[in-house]
């Protein structure tokens, strides 16, 4: 007989959505639904097997982990404050209550930061004596294989091919492997991950963990320099860029999952687990603005690897966390996929795209090295020279076509959002190059960016669409070319950007959502917004003087965030729900850069 027959009175899962908290600690991740299940982990690092699939498989044969309440009625899930520490609470029919704490834990210990492949769940009874059920199902391979369980005094193993993880757990054995009901009567704990003994007490060791990794995030969200306005959304959004950090090579995921459909029943489907050079740019440069230069620190010992490796020729745009080259892209038919919209993608195929954009981010995420005197290891000559190699191939790029910054498949153009880059990369090794008194090559790189912007200015411009086009010679309009402020290559209140600005608004925004592009791609035209597009335009809008407009438009985006304050890659104009990966850095960037960019003064308190 199941367990689904002998406890009747539990609630089916929810269906799949992204009303979901993320937990990590710059190694992992978890995704943790509004009932408290973890539907979506990925071992031993970011772009791993999913030991927990259910996001992806909604079928018997998906993997979660789920405390449950039975007769369920409700549910409450915050953060506490400041931390990556989430609470989850469960209330029956009758007013009884359970809390759930999910973490993974990070804390310096002996001269480290300690962040084990350790999930810790710890479950106590907040009101009366609810019966709770707890549903542990581990699969690896992708859903493919079951582990064998093993069990010991304290403890189970689910043991699989490549991987064995262990559950540590002071909780009745005989009720988690039979999945049947009991009485919460007392705090549990579980703590989920390598196949290792712990040296204390499974109590003792999850409080100490728990204390410890509360401490840690709230020490570090103390060091941010934030905006007075918005200040738990810009908090949220830092700790959530931090967890994108894999900490060991210092590369930084675009989001945490894969497959989630851009778009319902669009096919627009993507393995986002890997690092991109335009996105974690983007994510540096965010968290240098508030002071936190110490993902910037990290991040360089990785680009430096990219740098080297690339000896002076191409750079592809994205790479594995572990700076892997190949990135094979596969469809999983076997997983059904987000809300049945598959495919499911394992990998990323525009790994093999050329994106001449990719020089400018690499020279852009570099060039604060050069001159922060805050830095433990400052960038010098050494690096520079390097960097001048980067350059020299945006120089032969920058006027050649591309697969451009949106990784367009079937169609190739001179992107002006890659020649643009190109020419931030020209001109950020003048700056350099001044910095570290080399006239000379200061003057070699300027004359280089001037040639560029001249160009840019002449070929992008649109005398039909009076706006700056996506592509030289073009007409089509696209939101990357708001960028152009963004690195500084045009004044905001040039005539020519106001009115690109001004015709973006006309054809590419819905109300006050903004999509990528006007022009049909290989999947048609995009049906939601892209939530960075959205905030790039909020951008725009204060440099220009529109600065209400823009609060406004930004309180929309703020409203557009799940319970727990993320949000994912895009947002449906009409519906308002979220689409795309989860969480996306790039959208958790637009929030930070926004409320930098309008939040009043500090000193407006005075």
């Amino acid at each position: 007989m199941s367990a689904a027959v002998l406890a009747p009175n539990f609630a089916p899962p929810a269906p799949p959505s992204l009303s979901l908290g993320v937990i990590g600690n710059c190694a992992f991740s978890a995704l943790v639904d509004a009932r408290g299940r973890i539907v979506w982990c990925c071992l031993p690092r970011f772009d791993g097997d999913p030991v927990f699939n259910a996001l992806l498989d909604e079928s018997d044969k998906g993997s979660a982990f789920a405390i449950e309440i039975e007769n369920f009625s409700h549910s409450k899930q915050w953060y506490d404050p400041n931390t990556a520490v989430l609470r989850t609470q469960l209330f029956d029919k009758s007013g009884q209550a359970i809390e759930i704490t999910d973490f993974a834990p990070r804390f310096y210990n002996r001269s480290r930061f300690f962040k084990p492949m350790t999930l810790v769940r710890r479950v106590r009874p907040i009101k009366g004596a609810p019966r709770i059920r707890v549903q542990l199902d581990v699969r690896f391979d992708w859903g493919r294989s079951e582990p064998v369980i093993t069990q010991g005094s304290n403890h189970l193993r689910y043991v699989g091919d490549a991987l064995t993880l262990r559950l540590n757990t002071d909780a009745p054995l005989s009720h988690l492997l039979a999945k049947r009901p009991f009485v919460l009567t007392r705090e549990y704990n579980f703590l989920l991950g390598s196949d290792e003994s712990l040296a204390d007490g499974i109590a003792d060791t999850a409080r100490l963990f728990e204390q410890e990794t509360l401490s840690y995030w709230r020490k570090w969200s103390q060091r941010l320099h934030i905006p007075l306005e918005w200040q738990e959304a810009v908090i949220r959004a830092a700790i959530t860029l931090k967890l994108s950090l894999f900490e060991d090579t210092g590369a930084i995921v675009a989001a945490m999952t894969t497959s989630i459909p851009e778009a319902p029943n669009s096919g627009r489907t993507w393995d986002y687990r890997f690092c991109w050079l335009r996105d974690a740019f983007f994510v540096v440069r965010a968290l240098n603005s508030l002071s936190e230069v110490g993902t910037m620190e990290d991040y360089l010992r990785w680009l430096g690897n990219v740098v080297v490796q690339a000896d002076g020729g191409h750079i592809q745009p994205l790479f594995g966390i572990g700076l892997e080259l190949e990135l094979p892209e596969a469809v999983y038919d076997h997983l059904g996929g987000y809300r049945g919209m598959g495919p499911v993608r394992v990998g990323n195929q525009a790994q093999e795209h050329f994106q001449h954009d990719v020089y400018g981010n690499v020279i852009l995420g570099a060039a604060q090295a050069f001159h922060d005197h805050r830095l433990l290891h400052r960038a010098g000559a050494a690096e520079f020279l390097r960097l001048e190699a980067v350059g020299e191939q945006a120089v032969r790029s920058y006027d050649k076509p591309d697969a451009g910054m949106w990784e367009l498949r079937t169609r190739a153009r001179v992107h002006t959002s890659s020649a643009l880059m190109c020419w931030a990369a020209c001109d950020r090794l003048g700056k350099i190059a001044v910095t570290l008194k080399q006239p000379e090559r200061a003057s070699y790189w300027s004359h280089h960016a001037q040639i560029m912007r001249e160009r840019i200015l002449r070929e992008s411009w649109s005398e039909e669409r009076q706006a700056f086009a996506e592509s030289f010679g073009g007409r089509d309009l696209d939101a990357s070319v708001l960028l152009m402020i963004e690195v500084g290559f045009i004044e905001p209140k040039d005539p020519r950007f106001v009115a690109t600005v001004d015709a973006l608004e006309k054809y590419l925004c819905d109300g006050p959502y903004m999509r990528r592009y006007e022009a049909p791609d290989d999947f048609g035209k995009p049906e939601t917004a892209f939530n960075i597009c959205t905030f790039w335009r909020i951008d725009a809008l204060a440099r220009i003087g529109r600065k209400d407009e823009a609060r406004a438009i930004f309180e929309t985006m703020l409203a557009a965030r799940n319970h727990v304050g993320l949000l994912s890659e895009d947002t449906h104009p009409v519906t308002g729900e979220m689409w795309g990966n989860f969480p996306q850095t790039y959208s958790m960037v637009g929030i930070i850069n926004a409320a930098v960019r309008l939040s009043a003064p500090w000193d407006s308190l005075v």
